[in-house]
């Protein structure tokens, strides 16, 4: 990072706020959110920019042709690969996504509750990085249920650049 970007953060850490704006998309999206925080609070979208809806994904077996899709955060890392690659085939980046919904069902153990914890390190795998230190808007919220039994996330993006 050379010294005018470090100075960039520094001040925008000073003012509570800090604008995340991916490099290619600079010019046409401001994600605006709190240094450091796992979350963006808002993101703008001018209208000149170009921008991918994914659908709804899912998780991919553990092991080709298997049947064990993992836990919370196994099920989040593996969708979240699944996106990356999506992303990558239409010229976008994870830096790129501005909004996610995350549905998680009722996680196996935890008393009929989500397992944030899991969804969330799973996440902090992609965002909030070296590679791609911004993060999204996002809401997450429990469902009854997704498409089959073995799924418990189901992510949807939007990335503008």
């Amino acid at each position: 990072m050379n010294k005018f970007a470090i100075g960039l953060l520094a001040y925008g850490a000073a003012l509570g706020l800090a604008a995340l704006p991916a490099a290619a998309s600079a010019q046409n999206v401001e994600k605006i959110g709190t240094a450091g925080g796992r979350i963006l609070s808002g993101a703008k979208v001018k209208a000149s920019a170009e921008t991918l809806y994914l659908s709804g994904n899912l998780a991919s077996p553990a092991t080709q042709g298997g049947s064990d899709y993992g836990d919370t955060k196994a099920q989040t890392v593996s969708t979240l690969n699944k996106i990356k690659g999506l992303l990558e085939a239409q010229g976008y980046k994870m830096a790129d996504i501005v909004r996610m919904d995350a549905f998680l069902v009722a996680a196996p153990g935890m008393d009929g509750k989500m397992d944030f914890a899991g969804f969330n390190a799973g996440f902090a795998e992609f965002f909030g990085t070296s590679e791609n230190p911004t993060t999204v808007t996002r809401t997450t919220m429990q469902v009854t249920a997704l498409a089959a039994p073995q799924f418990l996330v189901e992510l949807t993006v939007i990335a503008a650049k």
